[in-house]
């Protein structure tokens, strides 16, 4: 195996591939950038991987002609059948993740970045397992004993990546409805948390002073233990939060899989994605106003008041209106601002939504587009179903940018976001999301909220106030089919 410090063309080319990482990550700030970002992730990601082929796969002396002088014969060459088997795997990979990422539909992006969290957890995991039990092929040893600081390399990356793992599959579970979106509260949670941190912190001090296999696959077995139990009580309303910090997660498992294998792309890589993943959360969590330890607590959504607001209060009064009362109301305005959310994105209906934004343009309308930085499922989710729409940059805003405008706006179009408009966040302290800011719907003159039905609740298990307000009228239908209407009405 060729060393970096024995071709310093790997060592230029890994930091080419690490500058466009840096690239990628200031394209994807911007939905406008996004695209440019993505391809260069995607050639940083090339250049990486053919030079760890390179300089990686195992090379093998030619054979020696019968008869001649063997010693230092010839030029030593790639493995071709260890190349072959690394490059079919290497296949099967992409193969798998082109026909995934061709017919995933966007609603199931957050589960989907969620599950590919989990195999990046278990293969820091594998890495590690494979290292402990032949560390002489990686070079961590010396006479069977594994050096100091790979023991600390291993125990951080096998812990580190059994959490991502077992946290990943559990905010998988909760994306995709196979698993409740209120938290899990167990009894003395944060007691049996701290214990088996503790005790996974304590094994690998431990484990750097003594190698017995016991140590490592405790501390493997507690780290996936440790996963369930910090994901299981975060409540829906977290699960942007969870998805960016599991991500920050899975970077850090990388990085520390990268000095096991002497990969200085992984540590560039892994490093990268676990600081940015680590900077989104804290920008999300200042966003709901939460700090990142109750997050990670479960203390997000996790008091026993907090369940007397989950029940819908459909008894209360409310008003219906038709795709007919909507457009006449929004075709009068002089402003409307759109709301998306989490529906939106089930219904498929963002590019009819623009087509009605469209419409109102021509019928002079101003319109805007709120973005709540919790919308969806996950980071960024609204932002990429309008850019998939192709709504106009200039006319997408986020909270901090347009919350101010409500009092001022005549129509506020709300359209499958729920949790992220309700005003018992700012009100109500028995709510799971109260101290969470929100968009400032309220205020506008009038507020139109397209809902499938009344008996429904948020993803965080809370009814919706805003639903029976003397300014609110209800859409009761499918969101795509009450925008296509109210477009049809609008002609």
């Amino acid at each position: 195996m060729e060393s970096i410090a024995q071709n310093p063309w790997a060592a230029l080319a890994y930091l080419v591939a690490g500058v466009c990482f840096i690239l990628a990550l200031r394209g994807l700030s911007s939905p406008a950038t996004s695209q440019r970002g993505n391809r260069a992730g995607m050639i940083g990601m090339t250049i990486a991987v053919v030079t760890t082929l390179v300089t990686h796969v195992p090379r093998i002396a030619p054979p020696c002609p019968t008869g001649a002088i063997c010693e230092n014969y010839g030029t030593p060459v790639l493995d071709t059948l260890t190349l072959v088997e690394l490059l079919a795997a290497i296949g099967i990979g992409a193969a798998i993740g082109i026909v995934t990422a061709r017919r995933i539909a966007m609603t199931a992006m957050p589960q989907l970045v969620a599950a590919f969290h989990s195999l990046v957890g278990l293969a820091a995991v594998l890495v590690a397992g494979a290292a402990f039990l032949n560390p002489g092929a990686f070079g961590i040893a010396s006479d069977g004993v594994i050096f100091l600081q790979s023991r600390i390399e291993m125990g951080l990356g096998v812990a580190i990546g059994a959490i991502t793992f077992s946290g990943s599959v559990i905010a998988f579970l909760k994306l995709n409805g196979n698993m409740g979106g209120k938290p899990i509260l167990l009894p003395g949670r944060h007691v049996i948390n701290l214990a088996v941190l503790a005790a996974i912190l304590g094994l690998i001090a431990y484990f750097t002073q003594d190698q017995s296999p016991w140590i490592f696959w405790t501390v493997t077995a507690l780290s996936f233990a440790i996963g369930f139990l910090l994901i299981i009580p975060i409540g829906g309303a977290d699960m942007p939060v969870v998805v960016s910090m599991l991500n920050s997660y899975s970077g850090w498992a990388a990085a520390a899989m990268g000095f096991t294998l002497h990969n200085s792309a992984m540590i560039i890589t892994g490093a990268l994605v676990g600081s940015s993943g680590a900077i989104l959360s804290y920008i999300m969590c200042r966003a709901m106003n939460r700090s990142f330890l109750s997050v990670i607590a479960g203390g997000f959504g996790g008091d026993a008041g907090g369940g007397a607001s989950g029940a819908a209060a459909v008894d209360r009064p409310w008003k219906r209106g038709s795709a007919e009362d909507a457009a006449f109301l929004m075709s009068q305005a002089e402003q409307v601002i759109i709301v998306p959310g989490y529906g939106m994105a089930v219904a498929q209906a963002q590019h009819v939504l623009r087509e009605m934004g469209d419409k109102l343009k021509a019928h002079g309308v101003r319109v805007k587009y709120a973005i709540h930085p919790v919308a969806g499922r996950m980071p960024g989710h609204m932002n990429v179903l309008l850019a998939e729409a192709n709504v106009p940059y200039d006319e997408v805003f986020e909270l901090e940018d347009i919350n101010s405008e409500f009092a001022q706006t005549d129509v506020a179009f709300v359209i499958g976001a729920n949790d992220v408009t309700n005003p018992a966040a700012k009100t109500d302290k028995s709510s799971p999301i109260y101290g969470m800011p929100v968009l400032d719907v309220e205020k506008a003159k009038t507020v139109l909220f397209i809902k499938r039905s009344m008996g429904g609740v948020g993803y965080a298990g809370v009814d919706n106030e805003l639903f029976y307000r003397d300014n609110t009228m209800m859409l009761l239908a499918d969101a795509k089919k009450m925008v296509e209407e109210i477009v049809k009405s609008l002609d």
